[in-house]
């Protein structure tokens, strides 16, 4: 394995979401009582839960292959690779972005990868990647 990350949501989202549940559980106790209230905590903690472990992107790349979430593409195929600061990463994101590019981004990451494919077999022009490491990524993704 050459590299790998995982992108989580961070703490203080996390605690937004919580804190607008908690609003609604608040108003349902208001309105139903306690175990209305108290299966209404419940069931909104356990999407949460659902909600952080749904978000996180997995990125992997091993001596044959970069996996992103449940994508996977050869090696052979990356063409090159550039790293994105805040803002080439905001400007590709939006304005200059192509419609058939794959995208694996998370709003709350600003820097990441730009990855040209070359397979003339896929019209995907590039992969557009989010990552808290562009560099050691962009590194690993040189290597082969």
């Amino acid at each position: 394995m050459r590299y790998r990350e995982v992108i989580r949501m961070p703490l203080w989202l996390l605690a937004l979401i919580y804190f607008f549940f908690l609003s609604f559980v608040l108003s349902v106790w208001a309105a139903l009582g306690n175990s209305a209230a108290l299966i209404t905590f419940l069931v909104l903690s356990v999407l949460l839960v659902l909600i952080a472990f749904g978000t996180r992107l997995i990125i992997h790349v091993n001596e044959s292959e970069l996996m992103v979430g449940r994508a996977h593409i050869e090696l052979r195929y990356v063409g090159e690779v550039t790293e994105l600061d805040s803002a080439a990463m905001k400007a590709i994101r939006s304005r200059d972005a192509n419609p058939i590019a794959f995208l694996a981004i998370r709003f709350w990451t600003s820097t990441g990868v730009k990855v040209e494919i070359i397979d003339k077999r896929d019209e995907t022009p590039y992969w557009l990647i989010t990552s808290n490491k562009a560099n050691q990524l962009a590194k690993a993704l040189r290597a082969n």
